[in-house]
């Protein structure tokens, strides 16, 4: 059965709004939902204390609960952050930073979209020291994803593909949001919180190109590959990836449940998606091999 996931949340939600996020999700039809702060350590402290009430709503919800780990790992305090996250044995770990590995001799984990599997040595190599799923670059085209996917199952590995939400471009050891405003990354009074699907980011011609999260800077345009989801069942991908934003998540998990379940036509979900009033074009170039902002087909 293909499994529908919820990614961690990228941007920098309140408390109380990433609360009323999961209580929400609790009833979506997902399987996995991914939790943890993956791009800034400083807004760890805002949601820590919430971890376990949150895990526990989720797993009495039937979901499996994973954590995820710091995609950029540079400060002792986050080399620590980084040892205790390893060191939990209730729920599984995704690590988007090699610098995990180094904790994690003889545990199994799986491997974050932030951390690049993009050949088939990577994928062995990891699998062979513990890795057990992979959830693949954004960027990569249909044909790497195949051969990847092949791969997984020769290895015994799960794969994942982030089907839907903006898409992750690049980590900076600077914090263009916080620079954007007039101040640095240490001084930044957590800037970021004002953009919670993160900073649009615009051309010369005033015209939308990125948009900015912290330290990441992300595509303007969503991820929607409705329209791909039965070739990427057919060439093996187990786990279908949706990024969280502040779009009625449940709704989205719907239309592509039911996809997945083959209860509804791609072309019937996609009226439905565009019906949620996206604030921005969607797009599935990488996919095709083209650039990724472009619609095809």
């Amino acid at each position: 059965m293909s499994k529908l996931t919820i990614a961690p949340i990228l941007f920098h939600w309140s408390a109380e709004d990433k609360l009323a996020f999961y209580n929400q999700i609790a009833d979506a039809p997902v399987d996995d939902v991914y939790l943890g702060e993956v791009i800034c350590s400083k807004r760890t402290p805002f949601f820590e204390n919430h971890y376990e009430e949150v895990a526990e709503t989720l797993t009495n919800a039937g979901k499996t609960v994973v954590f995820s780990s710091l995609a950029e790992v540079m400060l002792k305090r986050e080399r620590n952050m980084i040892a205790k996250f390893c060191a939990l044995e209730d729920y599984p770990l995704e690590i988007n930073d090699s610098s995990a590995l180094w904790h994690l001799d003889g545990k199994k984990y799986r491997v974050g979209a932030l951390m690049n599997t993009y050949n088939e040595d990577t994928m062995a190599y990891l699998a062979a020291r513990g890795a057990t799923h992979f959830s693949l670059p954004p960027e990569l085209p249909r044909d790497s994803v195949a051969i990847l996917a092949a791969k997984a199952k020769k290895l015994g590995v799960s794969v994942e593909v982030q089907v839907f939400g903006r898409v992750s471009l690049a980590l900076s050891a600077r914090c263009y949001h916080a620079r954007a405003h007039g101040r640095i990354k240490d001084n930044c009074q957590f800037v970021c919180q004002k953009d919670q699907d993160g900073m649009p980011l615009y051309t010369l011609d005033k015209q939308e190109f990125l948009s900015v999260n912290g330290i990441q800077t992300l595509s303007h345009s969503y991820l929607n590959l409705l329209d791909e989801l039965s070739d990427l069942q057919e060439i093996g991908v187990t786990h279908f990836r949706l990024s969280p934003h502040t779009q009625d998540m449940v709704a989205v998990s719907e239309i592509f449940r039911a996809v997945l379940d083959g209860r509804s036509t791609a072309r019937r979900a996609n009226e439905k998606l565009a019906a949620l009033d996206i604030p921005a074009p969607f797009a599935n170039g990488f996919w095709h091999g083209q650039a990724g902002y472009r619609l095809v087909g």
